[in-house]
């Protein structure tokens, strides 16, 4: 019974060790030489200057949601091309409707201002 296990432990054991591995490597390989530009904080664009619960701009979690929301649906494109031809135009007539549907918000967030950023 436990021999139906070994896949999923072995399966296992590779994750940890691909995610492990590397960043073990290069702790060691890597030199270890920190300067001002290295430890200065970027991604965000301003340095921190007050507490780390200040209020971001809400067009930044819009800005957030809308890529999330779009990333998404754009996903779903990946498992309806692999099976498009056993689906059939069923499959195809519903993909250009959700694809339509996208399309409609895309517009539509567009026309608001969602995606300009003053």
């Amino acid at each position: 019974m436990l021999e139906n296990y070994l896949p999923i432990l072995i399966f296992i054991i590779v994750g940890v060790l691909v995610g492990v591995i590397p960043q073990v490597l290069g702790w060691f390989i890597a030199p270890q030489r920190p300067d001002s530009e290295k430890l200065s904080p970027f991604e965000c664009g301003f340095e921190a200057f007050e507490d780390s619960r200040m209020k971001f701009d809400v067009r930044y979690y819009l800005v957030a949601i809308l890529f999330i929301i779009f990333d998404l649906e754009i996903a779903f494109l990946f498992p309806w091309a692999v099976v498009l031809r056993e689906i059939g135009m069923f499959g195809f007539v519903a993909m250009m409707l959700f694809l339509g549907i996208l399309v409609i918000g895309f517009i539509y967030e567009w026309k608001k201002g969602a995606l300009e950023w003053e």
